[in-house]
């Protein structure tokens, strides 16, 4: 795994990041846009996190933190890097940004049906709570 470089994604890199979210990312988000994903970059400079190797983008995860809950989103690896540890090296990542921001815990958003996810996020000590639910309201925009 030495050849793979974690970085922060820049202002630069959305254009590239949403062409990837496309082909490896499991469903679409509202904010899955050229200025949502801006946004994101603008607040919290350091939430989303880019996985590289030999320049071309392998991998994605937004460690987002609102200085009460750790959230991690858009978890994804290209199919054609898939099963090389760059998913675990992110979510290491994630993890020592939130504990350097005094986070307690992880909570990440999985779809339900992507059951390929789920082995991946159970490998790295994650475990499934059934007894919470998501409660969506999108704003009128």
């Amino acid at each position: 795994m030495s050849d793979l470089h974690i970085r922060c994604a820049t202002l630069s890199d959305i254009d590239t990041v949403l062409r990837f979210w496309r082909e490896a990312a499991e469903g679409t988000s509202i904010s899955d846009d050229h200025d949502g994903v801006a946004r994101l970059i603008a607040r919290d400079p350091e939430a989303l996190l880019l996985a590289e190797r030999d320049g071309l983008l392998t991998g994605t995860v937004i460690a987002g933190f609102d200085g009460w809950r750790c959230s991690a989103y858009r978890l994804a690896v290209h199919p054609d890097h898939r099963r090389q540890g760059i998913a675990t090296a992110l979510l290491e990542a994630v993890e020592q940004r939130f504990a350097a921001l005094g986070g307690r815990r992880v909570d990440a958003m999985v779809l339900e049906a992507n059951e390929q996810a789920h082995h991946t996020w159970d490998a790295a000590g994650y475990r499934r709570e059934d007894h919470w639910r998501r409660w969506v309201k999108p704003l009128a925009g």
